[in-house]
């Protein structure tokens, strides 16, 4: 699988301000055409320029895999269709007080890991959303797991500090084998750094040859 290094807002957080499934890359508004054409191109996707609760941080507020996103409550009404008509998913609004999704819920098209500060009235509207298994956990003792792992069909990585009985538990969830990673020069919080899907993987420049390397061996079925 290519592993692209890529910068957004001069910057190695990649993962903070976008978020992508096989078909899509969301990037906010004001980001350079040129360099949403580049970056579709990289990850094997169309590009789609929107705002979540008219906000730039898409990785952090809305989450994505191929059958469906979730978006928090403070999000707008043309937000929401926007992704409908853009997509032709099912976008369900989540009704949480904790409204940073992304760093909440970690899926890909086999599971989902949710964390606990999730009510447990939202869990199914989740699981038929993005149409997987899902289970509560936290991560490296750390209630955001969505900031902690990611993954894809194929593979997946997580905060380094995971215990081995956590990982097989994750990765049994998921369907893919997780191994413990770091991103962007030794940032264990991972999804911070890296945009993954099916087709390849975006990283932040500062990411290191061995961590390169981590990732290769991660996401190599």
């Amino acid at each position: 699988m290519d592993i692209f290094k890529y910068d957004v807002y001069r910057g190695p957080n990649l993962g903070i301000y976008t978020t992508v499934n096989d078909d899509s890359v969301f990037i906010p508004h004001g980001f350079a055409k040129t360099k949403a054409e580049k970056l579709a191109k990289y990850l094997g996707t169309e590009y789609v320029y929107t705002s979540i609760a008219n906000s730039r941080l898409m990785g952090v507020l809305m989450v994505a895999n191929n059958h469906g996103i979730l978006i928090p409550y403070n999000s707008e009404q043309y937000e929401l269709e926007r992704l409908k008509k853009s997509t032709n998913l099912n976008v369900t609004v989540i009704d949480s007080k904790h409204t940073a999704l992304g760093n909440l819920i970690c899926a890909n098209d086999k599971g989902a890991i949710v964390s606990p500060l999730i009510s447990k009235e939202n869990l199914k509207m989740i699981e038929d959303t993005l149409g997987v298994e899902v289970i509560q956990k936290r991560v490296a003792g750390y209630q955001q797991v969505g900031a902690m792992v990611v993954a894809t069909s194929h593979g997946g990585i997580i905060h380094p500090e995971t215990d081995e009985h956590d990982i097989k538990i994750i990765s049994s969830v998921l369907g893919v084998k997780v191994e413990a990673a770091t991103i962007n020069g030794g940032v264990p919080f991972v999804s911070s750094g890296i945009l993954a899907n099916n087709n390849s993987i975006v990283v932040g420049r500062l990411t290191s040859g061995p961590e390169i390397m981590m990732l290769t061996r991660a996401f190599t079925d």
